[in-house]
């Protein structure tokens, strides 16, 4: 399959804006690979460089690229089709004020760790302090142009962005509101390794090759207004918010909705039958909105638009 390449060379954002300009423009079913290169930005090369403030360009997104024909109330889809890391280590930082554990008296900030790349294929690992990790990358942040605030790439919303969920990975696609015309796309903050939670404020940051298709879903069934997941064994509804609780119940009130419709159920036979089957998981606590996924197995949820 020929593949058009996207590189941080042809364009890179701090910042989602509701006025971004493309870098590069797709037609919908068009396949592409986006380079992204790590969220410091190469900063982080050796353990003795140690990052002392979250700066203030973090989390580079690639693009952004425009859909040709998207337009507010579409649906845009990601099929993530594969992640590679694409350098030879990966970083895991903790930085003063930032992570679950922020200035506690135990934690040392800032220290950084360099996670070496061992093997090759399908059985690379990373190393730290001499425990092996399997690679697993996921992307950090990906996103779409906003509906009217700008949103910085440390920070997630409905748009998507900072929402570092380890199921935007491969063989997933992910689902967007289209809130702007051309949706304006654009991803990085990859990690080779991320626990959910993201605890210390980091994974194992690294660059990566992503190969995506995106397609434009037009006039669909079901509007979205936050990001939607398909792993392939379940759809999980995405949600930001200042606390877990709401975001826990946004993406709650989401999941609902789909059900409703796929089975005709009230508010109340969902809210009812999520207690059964449903399963409220943590994204991310670390960064200035948390994000949590409510997921539904495929069998009770049919993709719904």
């Amino acid at each position: 399959m020929s593949r058009t390449t996207v590189s941080a060379d042809d364009g890179i954002v701090y910042e989602f804006s509701p006025d971004l300009d493309a870098a590069y423009t797709a037609a919908s079913g068009e396949s592409l690979t986006i380079e992204t290169v790590d969220s410091l930005g190469g900063a982080v090369q050796a353990e003795s460089d140690v990052i002392d403030e979250v700066p203030d360009e973090v989390n580079g997104a690639t693009g952004p690229i425009a859909v040709e024909g998207a337009e507010p109330g579409d649906v845009l889809a990601v099929h993530v089709e594969d992640v590679r890391v694409n350098e030879d280590r990966g970083r895991v930082t903790t930085i003063p004020g930032f992570g679950f554990l922020r200035e506690a008296d135990d934690i040392e900030e800032p220290r950084s760790r360099i996670t070496p790349v061992e093997g090759d294929g399908d059985g690379e690992t990373i190393d730290f302090g001499g425990l092996s990790v399997d690679i697993d990358p996921v992307i950090g942040t990906i996103g779409v142009a906003p509906e009217s605030e700008s949103y910085t790439t440390l920070v997630p919303h409905d748009h998507g962005g900072n929402l570092d969920t380890t199921d935007v990975t491969t063989g997933s696609t992910v689902y967007f509101p289209v809130f702007q015309e051309g949706a304006m796309l654009a991803m990085g903050d990859s990690k080779a390794a991320m626990a959910d939670g993201e605890m210390c404020g980091t994974g194992a940051e690294i660059g990566t090759d992503i190969d995506v298709t995106l397609e434009l879903l037009d006039d669909p069934a079901v509007s979205l207004d936050r990001p939607l997941v398909d792993t392939g064994s379940a759809w999980k509804t995405v949600a930001s918010a200042e606390t877990l609780e709401d975001a826990c119940r946004l993406a709650h009130r989401d999941l609902l909705e789909l059900l409703g419709r796929e089975h005709g159920f009230d508010a109340t036979d969902a809210y009812m039958f999520a207690s059964l089957v449903g399963g409220l998981e943590v994204s991310q606590v670390v960064d200035p909105l948390v994000t949590a996924r409510n997921a539904i197995p495929s069998e009770y949820l049919s993709e719904p638009f």
